[in-house]
């Protein structure tokens, strides 16, 4: 098995987008107060994004800001801020249960890792369009316009109903 890495600026640019994934993943698991949450998942998509960069995919990190950083998380918060959030008591921790999913997590990440290195990723066939934000953006306007337009008003119709519930939370006594 050839274990060559080449330490150049993009492995170090990866490597800390990827710690900043998964840290950002880590405590919005482990945080007990939702705002923290809502904001560790932020940090997480806004990493994410920056690794879509590596992967030269720049229309993809651009909507990955756009959708989640900006309007997922905001209307998280303002999901967060519109309902009362009574503070409950944090149920004891289970050092047994929690021991056995560290392991089984590194058990997992091992597997993974093994898994990667030892497989054969083969070349592209094909060379990837040079304005590939233009090439997406006429597949998004022509052959995928009804979707695209039918998320958009998911997206509304699930805002009015949390709006919606807000409302009628506040109204009981």
């Amino acid at each position: 098995m050839d274990w060559n890495i080449d330490f150049t600026g993009e492995f170090f640019a990866f490597f800390l987008l990827a710690v900043c994934a998964i840290a950002g993943a880590v405590l919005a698991i482990n945080f007990t107060k939702v705002v923290h949450t809502a904001l560790s998942l932020a940090f997480t998509f806004v990493s994410l994004a920056g690794l879509y960069i590596l992967l030269q995919a720049e229309f993809v990190a651009f909507v990955q800001v756009l959708l989640y950083v900006g309007a997922v998380t905001i209307l998280m918060i303002f999901g967060i801020m519109m309902t009362k959030h009574q503070s409950e008591g944090r149920e004891p921790g289970r050092p047994l249960l929690e021991t056995l999913a560290a392991i089984g997590c590194l058990c997992l990440f091992g597997i993974l890792f093994y898994a990667i290195r030892s497989a054969s990723f083969p070349a592209p066939e094909a060379a990837l369009p040079e304005d590939n934000v233009a090439s997406i953006g006429m597949l998004l306007y022509s052959a995928y316009a009804i979707p695209f337009e039918l998320v958009s008003v998911l997206l509304t119709v699930a805002f009015i109903g949390a709006v919606a519930l807000a409302k009628r939370e506040e109204e009981q006594p």
